[in-house]
């Protein structure tokens, strides 16, 4: 929020070829309380002290000789310094007062000077520039967040398809595959012979009862996984079996769990397995006499 310091503090930049106007000018904003005023009868000089200086307010004639102010505020606009020139041109003749705005002037007063007119017109004039520039100065504060942003949110990203990758790597390595579904139970992610190892235990496999038989899948084995995943609870280490072609039995350990989305919704399980069959014929083997 702008405050009277903040007005008075402004830089102001007086420009007329005329040193008794250059004198007056100086001194009415002396004496209302301005206190950084540069002043200069050069047209030349212009575009020199405003690219070192930057001012909040540039007061210019319009009239002077070998440069006017309407080339000096051609000048100006080439040193795009920003979108808001701030210029307040003076002048005697009304009809350069069309002329001066359409080049780029944001407002004017005439000679001969109105005093009260002229302080009213800095004043408002110093204020405007001020708040346009409180503006712009925050609006770059947060361009340059955003790009901040922009740039962790990649930084971010990258580590986290790092992570993915290293955990992928991981399971592949501490397991014999990998395997995802949505939530339709089509698999969207494999890794392995995860299809082969995984499909007899579906929905659709065929279940056997008699033990003695060789099963694919037996009941006890079918109504646990079906009651996870109908539940959509985590299953750790179930152990089936089946038959393999030459009849001997197979045996698999198969962990998995259930995905959700960031509302809530569940889109999916995720798991691995492995083949046990080595490590349970190993368990069953009885201890050497």
């Amino acid at each position: 929020m702008l405050n009277t310091g903040d007005i008075f503090n402004a830089s102001i930049l007086i420009v007329d070829d005329q040193q008794m106007n250059v004198q007056l000018l100086e001194q009415m904003l002396r004496e209302e309380g301005y206190q950084h005023i540069t002043t200069t009868t050069d047209p030349h000089a212009v575009c020199a002290l405003h690219r070192d200086n930057r001012y909040d307010l540039i007061l210019l004639d319009l009239v002077m000789p070998d440069k006017d102010g309407f080339q000096v505020m051609d000048e100006l606009k080439e040193l795009k310094t920003g979108s808001y020139l701030p210029i307040l041109v003076i002048t005697a003749k009304p009809d350069h007062k069309l002329r001066a705005l359409q080049s780029g002037a944001k407002d004017f007063v005439s000679k001969p000077f109105d005093l009260v007119e002229v302080k009213t017109r800095i004043y408002n004039m110093i204020e405007v520039r001020l708040l346009y520039q409180a503006l712009y100065d925050a609006n770059k504060v947060l361009e340059q967040y955003n790009e901040m942003l922009s740039q962790t949110v990649l930084e971010k990203t990258a580590e986290l398809r790092a992570s993915e990758e290293r955990f992928r790597r991981l399971t592949e390595l501490s397991s014999d595959w990998y395997w995802e579904q949505d939530e339709e139970g089509n698999f969207t992610k494999v890794y392995g012979p995860a299809l082969e190892m995984l499909e007899p235990p579906g929905q659709n496999a065929p279940v056997e009862t008699r033990e003695d038989q060789g099963v694919l899948w037996r009941e006890t084995q079918k109504n646990v996984l079906q009651a996870n995943l109908a539940t959509r609870q985590p299953f750790l280490d179930l152990v089936y079996s089946r038959t393999k072609a030459d009849g001997s039995q197979q045996y698999l350990m198969v962990s998995g769990e259930p995905k959700f989305d960031s509302t809530g919704r569940f889109t999916g399980y995720r798991g691995i397995g492995k083949d046990v069959t080595e490590l349970m014929h190993r368990n069953a083997e009885p201890d050497a006499a």
